[in-house]
C-alpha cells in the first residue's frame, strides 16, 4: 500500500481575510519501505506538506489517500492514521511533555489503548532501538541534550509504517548530525518502514535518501534518484537550493577535460571515482 497526493492543493487563511497557496496540484507517491528526502528553499511548501501526510492538515483542493482510502471521507479514520503517519517536528521539544522520557515515549502506545505492560515493552524497544541510554529512562527529556531529544522523540513514533522527519538534525554539531542520521538509516533498515527526510543539508540527503523530491514556491519540481536530481544543479540554484559540493567539484574536473564520471553523492564516492581514473592512466 502507499501514501498518494492526488491533485493536492492548500490555502492558508481563507477565513481570515488573507490567502496565501502553500501547495499546488501536487502529485506525488509515497511507497513502502522507501528512504526519501524532501527538500526546498524556506516557505517551498515542505512543512505544509509535511502534516498532510500525517492528517493534521487536509488538502484545501485534492485528495490524500492511505492505503487506499480517501482521506477527506467522513468515516476515514484519522486516528488511525496519525498511529501509522509519525511526525517529528524540527524541535523536539514541542512534542516532549511527560515527567520523565519512559513515560512520555509510553504516551502513544497508551493512546491507542494499549496495556500498560505493552506500553512499556513498546517503549523499551523504542528506545533500545535508538540508541537511547537506558540509564537516562527515568530522567526528564528537558535536561536532555539537543541530541538525546531528538532519539527520544523518534523513540516516540517508532511503531509508525512511515515516519516523517521534519529537519531531525537542527542545531546540532557534525557529530550529533552524523549520530542521529546513522541510527535513522539503521531503524529503517531493520524495520523496513518509510522514511520521509525534511533537510536543508544537501550532503545529508545525498548520503542517507535513495529519492528525492524537490519542493519550489509549492510545486513538485523534480522527483527522482539523488543522482538525477543533482545532475540538474544549475537548476536547483535558480529556486535557492544547491547540490552536494562533490557535485561541483566533479563536474569542474570534467570541464577541464579530467574524464570523470559526475554523478558521485559523497565525498568518498568522489575520491573512489578520480583514483580508478588515475590507476588507469598509470598514475596512481
Amino acid at each position: 500500500m502507499s501514501i498518494i497526493l492526488d491533485n493536492v492543493s492548500y490555502v492558508y487563511g481563507q477565513n481570515e481575510g488573507y490567502i496565501k497557496q502553500a501547495l499546488k496540484d501536487i502529485n506525488l507517491v509515497i511507497g513502502k519501505n522507501e528512504f526519501i528526502g524532501l527538500i526546498g528553499h524556506t516557505g517551498s511548501g515542505k512543512s505544509t506538506m509535511t502534516q498532510i501526510l500525517n492528517g493534521l492538515l487536509v488538502p484545501t483542493t485534492g485528495n490524500m489517500y492511505f492505503e487506499g482510502l480517501d482521506t477527506k471521507e467522513k468515516n476515514f479514520n484519522k486516528k488511525e492514521l496519525r498511529q501509522k503517519v509519525g511526525l517529528v517536528f524540527q524541535y523536539p521539544e514541542h512534542q516532549l511533555f511527560e515527567t520523565t522520557v519512559f513515560k512520555d515515549v509510553c504516551f502513544g502506545p497508551k493512546n491507542m489503548g494499549l496495556s500498560q505492560k505493552e506500553c512499556e515493552l513498546r517503549a523499551f524497544e523504542a528506545l533500545t532501538m535508538v540508541g537511547f541510554d537506558s540509564e537516562l529512562f527515568y530522567q526528564s527529556p528537558f535536561e536532555l541534550s539537543g541530541g538525546q531529544k531528538r532519539r527520544v522523540a523518534i523513540a516516540g513514533v517508532m511503531k509508525p509504517e512511515y515516519i516523517v522527519l521534519d529537519e531531525p538534525t537542527a542545531g546540532l554539531d557534525p557529530v550529533g548530525r552524523d549520530e542521529i542520521l546513522g541510527m535513522i538509516k539503521e531503524v529503517h533498515e531493520k524495520t523496513q518502514n518509510t522514511i520521509v527526510l525534511v533537510s536543508h543539508s544537501m550532503e545529508d540527503v545525498a548520503k542517507y535518501v535513495d529519492r528525492i523530491v524537490v519542493m519550489n514556491d509549492g510545486r513538485l519540481t523534480f522527483d527522482d534518484t539523488p543522482q538525477n536530481v543533482f545532475s540538474h544543479y544549475k537548476e536547483l540554484e535558480k529556486i535557492g537550493l544547491a547540490a552536494p559540493k562533490i557535485t561541483y567539484i566533479m563536474n569542474d574536473l570534467k570541464k577541464r577535460g579530467f574524464d570523470v564520471k559526475t554523478d558521485a553523492l559523497t565525498i568518498e564516492e568522489g575520491i573512489a571515482e578520480i583514483t580508478e581514473r588515475l590507476q588507469e592512466k598509470g598514475i596512481f
